[in-house]
């Protein structure tokens, strides 16, 4: 399952260094203010980045509901508190998005396996 978020993490970074190398002033702003806006303020990182998730979700984007769950995982978010954003998730997007918490499960499940290799090799 690590393959998932590798895979996920190389094509990321491949395809934003495409884009950003294009010069676009625009998608350069847009970058950033994506960037700032998820900086700590005066709501802290955690709390943005499940909003962010829950926002993802619902609009049923499945490559921002692997970032954001990466996020939510590196910020320390435990498995009760992502599946309450799943449950809110739900509950605002309606039976739609179920699909993509099968898919948020299924990646949360890889973050959390793959710490675990990497701990106990």
């Amino acid at each position: 399952m690590t393959d998932l978020i590798d895979d996920f993490g190389a094509y990321r970074e491949k395809m934003n260094e495409k884009i950003l190398g294009s010069n676009n002033k625009v998608l350069k702003r847009i970058y950033s203010i994506d960037t700032l806006a998820y900086q700590e303020g005066a709501l802290p990182v955690a709390t943005k980045e499940m909003l962010g998730l829950v926002s993802s979700m619902v609009l049923r984007c499945d490559d921002c509901i692997k970032y954001h769950l990466e996020k939510c995982y590196e910020q320390g978010i435990s498995n009760e508190e992502i599946f309450e954003v799943f449950s809110i998730a739900n509950l605002v997007g309606g039976t739609i998005v179920i699909p993509h918490t099968r898919r948020a499960v299924e990646y949360w499940e890889a973050l959390n396996e793959k710490t675990a290799t990497n701990i106990h090799p």
